[in-house]
């Protein structure tokens, strides 16, 4: 039996979700993508996630759970402790 791995999984603030994402060079789309949450149309053309701007302000109460922002961490290589690795069966394939 594989014994889970427990790891810190903070609430990020707006001011925190947005330096994560400058750091990874992402755009706010580009991270609203990588993460799953919607994406629309804006009102001077191109792509907009409201979702994703309401996360990142600091005057919306919303806040990303932090298991989300782990796995955001995670998939752009900011974790402090922890990185993703394919599995050896995955590896060997690769």
């Amino acid at each position: 039996m594989l014994t889970p791995v427990f790891m810190e999984m903070t609430v990020p603030s707006g001011d925190m979700l947005k330096a994560a994402r400058l750091a990874a060079g992402l755009s706010q789309v580009e991270a609203a993508e990588l993460m799953g949450y919607p994406v629309q149309p804006g009102s001077r053309g191109g792509l907009q996630s409201r979702t994703w701007q309401a996360l990142e302000s600091s005057k919306d109460e919303r806040n990303m759970p932090g298991p989300v922002f782990a796995l955001f961490l995670l998939l752009t290589h900011q974790h402090a402790q922890w990185s993703l690795a394919p599995k050896a069966s995955q590896a060997a394939t690769a």
